[in-house]
């Protein structure tokens, strides 16, 4: 399965703290796993925010994905603008841009939030 995984697992994953029910779809060698930089850049900013839960030094998150096989998916205008046909269940940017990249990728995407789910392909893990 290729799997886009959102930026909270992608902190959980690093923190090991991923919920139980996340850990076969990233310990499945059979499974390709894809982080997009939409998410290195959430992290950037809300890390200069001060959120606590964005703690995590995004160029280490970075360097660790690469070096345990992650793929990245960089954001494209199709991208953009598929997101901006979204059907409203969501408004977070972040999560609508990796939406529309799984959509228009094929992939599946890894969630963790319940308005996410909402969209398809979605795995929500709660």
């Amino acid at each position: 399965m290729r799997l886009l995984i959102d930026t909270h697992l992608l902190l959980w994953a690093a923190n090991d703290t991923l919920p139980d029910k996340a850990i076969p779809y990233f310990s499945n060698e059979n499974n390709e796993l894809y982080f997009s930089s939409a998410s290195i850049w959430e992290i950037v900013i809300k890390r200069s925010l001060n959120r606590p839960d964005f703690q995590i030094n995004p160029n280490d998150l970075y360097c660790g994905l690469v070096n345990n096989g992650y793929n990245e998916l960089t954001i494209t205008s199709y991208h953009s603008l598929l997101a901006a046909h979204l059907p409203p269940y969501h408004k977070d940017p972040f999560d609508r841009i990796l939406i529309a990249q799984a959509m228009a990728e094929g992939l599946t995407l890894l969630s963790s939030d319940e308005d996410v789910s909402q969209y398809s392909p979605v795995i929500f893990l709660n």
